[in-house]
């Protein structure tokens, strides 16, 4: 199987050239832009937004923006790049997935698919061994969204396979059931997924690795959750109450107290992500911005502050 070539430089709207912080800008933008829950009434923005986060994969991760793009221009016409670290074989190409958030081209070059188990496996005198043979564990990456972690999911994966003797495709469909509290990295299990046995062995299990979607406006740390909240210097010394969205689309008021700093983190207890005998925590972490542009008037009003106030940041 070839795999279509994916331009994520494209699909992020940012030159080969852009920087790291180019590159998260950009992501941040258009992630915003086709977020499902702001842009519900557009139909295509769950696959954009799941393109969006496949290139800010690539391209925000040193190492893996490195092999894309050792690729090139002229990429197919050079064949493909070094295999991943666990290794291509003659079962590996005949594998494709629909439905885990990535195109074949990032499982391809960049995913975690793998094979194990011992079919095929010979002996120590190099022979074939005999008698039951299981099948090849399968393994793939699965991109899981922050809400779908939140509050859990079901999946279906689409698995389509090209035997490499025959040339005969057969597609299976798998139910994946995402549960509440899925960490990144975690491995899902699906037994007798995986490839057939032989003469009378089980079948191989296929893993799916969750890749947790980056998401614009949330930080995930552990159980976890850290956004943003930008205030103006008022707000920041009176005290003020604003809404916060919370990642399952709620919101709730947040009272920021009078004389928050920048970079204090307040609690909302409860918020994060679920764990074991509870849920973690969310941390809205403030952000102190100042007017870009002052009219003469206000300008006026800052300078009778600065003169009444005896208020020194570099004795406080």
């Amino acid at each position: 199987m070839t795999a279509d070539f994916k331009d994520y430089y494209e699909t992020l709207g940012v030159a080969r050239d852009a920087d790291a912080a180019a590159i998260k800008k950009a992501f941040r933008k258009l992630a915003r832009k086709f977020h499902p829950d702001v842009a519900q009434d557009n139909p295509e923005a769950e696959s954009r937004f799941k393109e969006i986060n496949e290139a800010y994969e690539v391209l925000g991760d040193p190492e893996k923006r490195k092999r894309y793009d050792q690729l090139g221009a002229e990429w197919n016409r050079q064949g493909p790049p070094p295999p991943p670290a666990g290794g291509w074989s003659e079962e590996t190409a005949g594998y494709q997935f629909e439905g885990t958030g990535f195109s074949e081209f990032f499982e391809r070059y960049f995913g975690g698919t793998g094979f194990g188990g011992d079919f095929g496996a010979a002996g120590a005198s190099g022979r074939a061994r005999r008698g039951p043979r299981r099948g090849h564990d399968i393994e793939g990456d699965l991109m899981v969204t922050l809400r779908e972690a939140m509050q859990g999911a079901m999946r279906t994966i689409a698995m389509r396979h090209v035997d490499p003797k025959t040339g005969r495709e057969s597609v299976e469909e798998v139910q994946v059931r995402i549960p509440a509290g899925i960490r990144d990295g975690q491995r899902l299990r699906v037994p007798g997924h995986g490839g057939r046995g032989m003469d009378g062995g089980g079948a191989g299990d296929l893993y799916l690795v969750v890749r947790l979607a980056a998401d614009p406006d949330f930080r995930v740390r552990g159980a976890d959750l850290f956004c943003d909240l930008a205030l103006a210097p008022w707000e920041a010394v009176l005290g003020t109450t604003l809404p916060v969205r919370l990642p399952n689309g709620e919101s709730v008021q947040l009272k920021v107290p009078p004389g928050t700093g920048a970079d204090d983190h307040l609690r909302l207890k409860g918020r994060g992500l679920p764990k074991k005998g509870g849920a973690g925590d969310l941390y809205v972490v403030i952000e102190i911005h100042v007017p870009p542009h002052v009219p003469d008037d206000q300008r006026d009003l800052w300078k009778q502050l600065r003169d009444r106030s005896n208020f020194d940041p570099r004795k406080s």
